[in-house]
């Protein structure tokens, strides 16, 4: 009953058919359980399933606007806050999966040619293509002006030569958003973006194993020869192309801790509950019940900043300020949660496979993509100084 009050303030500002959509979710992730445990032993394989269930409710449909298939007029923050809440809260895969079709495809939507949008975002929303963002690299990580993958123009065609390091979905993935260097002397205005396919000749994978289960790897380009026709917009468009797709996804990013601490508050309160030590259920002692309190506050407190923050953006009212407090704040709100719903578990938390333990290993890595939590603060603060 906790858990439901704490979702009813959200569910104001949601029309009938997103709640509806959020009771779907709620369902497949419960009936999809044992798909859970498969995760840590086969990632690629839970992956691709967790893809083609998303697909069967629609969820990949929220990536992509209606015209090439997708659900709403256009892609909207807050619809993907909701879908991601529900998936993280069950699976950071699942919610994974979900994040990087709209991250991959996203730079389509905003700079791509009428031929790339009808070629590459229908299969998106149907599940049928897998899509990534590959920005960052080895020595380029929160300074993008830094990045070193070069794409050297040649008789109609660009050759691409980089790594890429850290990119969701690689060797999965069927296309890659690839931001390069075509003019390295001028800083993001000399970034470009294109669309490479896998499978072209120069482009290898490299897998890397996280602290969860995540398919994820470093994506080497050699001599790597794509048509112009890849190019997202023009020569230099590629800072702006992503900075825009971050703009979207990083309120969303809140949204996903959002999901992740209110599943450590439910298992602590049930394990409150049921934890006997000095004749008593533990629920009962003072401290237990405080922390319990705070949790339950800053996760509500962080839910709705997210929510305002997507709210505001699809209705035209959005500021880069806000989409970065909710990150901030979320992310933050949720590492904090998740270490006390662990400490309510004593001993029991730190067993393998216990969903705190799995929670506790997942959400680390939400304070540090898409802008780390210090990026956030430099983002909040010259927007309060400029104002």
């Amino acid at each position: 009953m906790v858990a439901v009050a704490l979702q009813s303030s959200a569910d104001v500002f949601l029309s009938s058919h997103l709640v509806e959509m959020r009771a779907r979710l709620r369902r497949l992730m419960d009936e999809s359980a044992a798909l859970h445990a498969e995760e840590e032993e086969n990632v690629d394989g839970a992956a691709q399933k967790w893809l083609g269930l998303l697909a069967r409710e629609g969820a990949l449909r929220l990536a992509v606007p209606r015209r090439y298939g997708g659900e709403y007029e256009e892609v909207c923050a807050l619809p993907l806050c909701l879908a991601r809440e529900e998936l993280a809260r069950s699976s950071s895969l699942a919610d994974t999966m979900l994040a990087m079709q709209g991250l991959g495809s996203y730079p389509i939507t905003l700079a791509g040619s009428e031929e790339q949008k009808e070629r590459y975002l229908p299969p998106v929303a149907r599940g049928e293509k897998i899509a990534t963002f590959a920005i960052t690299e080895p020595d380029a990580g929160s300074d993008v002006a830094s990045l070193t993958t070069r794409a050297e123009g040649r008789a109609g065609r660009y050759v691409l030569n980089g790594v890429k390091r850290f990119i969701s979905n690689a060797g999965l993935a069927h296309t890659y958003v690839v931001f390069a260097k075509t003019d390295p002397g001028v800083g993001t205005r000399g970034i470009s973006a294109f669309v490479v396919e896998a499978g072209t000749p120069g482009l290898k994978v490299r897998r890397m194993d996280l602290i969860a289960p995540h398919p994820i790897g470093e994506v080497v380009f050699e001599n790597c020869a794509i048509p112009e026709a890849a190019r997202l917009g023009t020569e230099g468009d590629g800072f702006a192309i992503a900075t825009g797709t971050l703009a979207l996804f990083r309120v969303t990013v809140g949204a996903a801790a959002v999901g992740m601490a209110q599943r450590a508050l439910e298992e602590a309160l049930a394990y409150a509950r049921k934890r006997i030590q000095f004749g008593r259920p533990i629920a009962q002692f003072q401290a237990i019940r405080f922390m319990l309190a705070d949790m339950a506050t800053e996760l509500q407190a962080a839910r709705l900043l997210v929510y305002q923050g997507a709210w505001s953006r699809d209705n035209g009212q959005g500021k880069p300020i806000e989409s970065s407090m909710a990150k901030l704040y979320a992310t933050e709100m949720a590492q904090r949660v998740i270490d006390q719903a662990l400490q309510i578990h004593g001993g029991m938390g730190v067993v393998k496979g216990t969903a705190v333990e799995r929670l506790y290993r997942e959400v680390r890595v939400l304070r540090i993509y898409e802008g780390t939590s210090e990026i956030q603060k430099l983002i909040i603060s010259n927007e309060l100084l400029r104002e």
